[in-house]
């Protein structure tokens, strides 16, 4: 079937629908890249993730993601990245990476060489170059040396600063803290910041995989690590059910894991007692507090990926109204939506039988 606009939103119900690779922002070549390896090379749905992700960390897409890029307070450009198996259930991942370019295939091989789920900070370059990915002394450009300069020259402006002296809105620092509060609104976060690539794909056996690659936001505090690398929070995937993602404020959306959580277990207890459905795997791990797990969790039960995602995305809304980003997410038929708040707009890309030349698709945020 052709695309259905739904008001908003998008959602898309197609004929053929797997394999699929779907991914945030207009990034057709990785896209492209990772849709070749899962049908022309035959690999799995990892396979198709990694590379994907790494076709865009080499492309350094949008300034977002790779190496020479949105350095921190430091002048220091670091990536995060991650890694899902939803046949195995494994991860890998990576945070505050300093001395490696390819982050994602970092994290690969912390899935598959240790019994670890997330390696940070220098250590984890060093981890890489044992592995024999490499180890470069920086990971700056001349264009993030620039970016710094300006930034500093703008009296490190923006910044993620707040209830510190001296005021953080006009000075550099060091920064102290001091006795006033204020309120955050998060509002240094914009469409030229950070745009996280976060993929999905199905591969020829179903078997599901998600993964993400960013270097973060832009003068970031520097240790700072978003959601992307954390499972659950940047990607998520299950086989059997699907898998979701997202790119946006990692801040924001770590806020409200408990919350949703608590949601996602009244609101799954509710449907299983009228449903009568199985819900065995549910109470097992209802301890997670997990956003994309929260969006995977809804389909197991039922729920279509529009809608999942639509819950998912509420109450950060509700309580963050100045809140910038987007979440994709796709079933185990195939099925695949995405959903975005604080823009005009929201591209992200599909490959699938019916889309075999990558087709970039817009949805309309609320």
């Amino acid at each position: 079937m052709v695309p259905i606009l739904l008001l908003n939103i998008l959602v898309f119900v197609c004929g053929d629908k797997t394999p699929i690779v779907v991914t945030t922002w207009s990034y057709p070549n990785a896209t492209r890249a990772a849709w070749i390896e899962l049908t022309q090379n035959h690999g799995n749905a990892v396979d198709a993730v990694v590379t994907g992700c790494s076709a865009c960390e080499t492309a350094q897409c949008r300034g977002a993601v790779g190496f020479g890029s949105k350095p921190d307070e430091s002048g220091n450009t670091t990536l995060d990245a991650m890694i899902m198996d939803g046949k195995t259930m494994d991860v890998g991942a990576v945070g505050c990476l300093t001395n490696t370019k390819s982050a994602i295939a970092v994290a690969k091989a912390v899935m598959k060489y240790t019994k670890h789920t997330l390696l940070v900070g220098e250590k984890a370059s060093r981890f890489a170059a044992d592995m024999g990915l490499g180890w470069d002394s920086s990971l700056s450009s001349s264009k993030s040396e620039s970016q710094y300069s300006e930034w500093k020259q703008k009296t490190c402006q923006p910044n993620f600063w707040e209830n510190v002296t001296p005021d953080p809105s006009s000075s550099c620092g060091p920064y102290h803290p001091d006795n006033t509060t204020t309120s955050s609104i998060m509002d240094s976060i914009d469409i030229d910041n950070h745009d996280t690539i976060a993929m999905l794909a199905i591969d020829q056996n179903g078997d599901i995989s998600s993964g993400t690659s960013t270097n973060g936001l832009n003068h970031k505090i520097p240790g700072r690590v978003g959601d992307s690398p954390i499972v659950g929070a940047g990607s998520y995937a299950m086989n059997g059910v699907g898998a979701a993602a997202s790119t946006g404020n990692g801040d924001i959306m770590m806020r409200f894991l408990r919350y949703l959580s608590k949601i996602h277990f009244y609101t799954t207890l509710i449907y299983c007692i009228h449903a009568l459905v199985e819900c065995n795997f549910f109470f097992k791990h209802s301890s997670f507090t997990l956003l994309r797990f929260h969006a995977v969790m809804m389909m197991q039960v039922g729920m279509d990926p529009l809608t999942a995602l639509t819950t998912a995305m509420r109450p950060i809304t509700q309580y963050y109204p100045m809140f910038r980003g987007a979440m994709i997410a796709v079933n185990q038929d195939g099925d695949y939506a995405a959903v975005c708040h604080g823009m005009e707009s929201f591209d992200f890309c599909v490959a699938n039988p019916t889309n075999r030349n990558v087709q970039v698709l817009t949805a309309k945020c609320v």
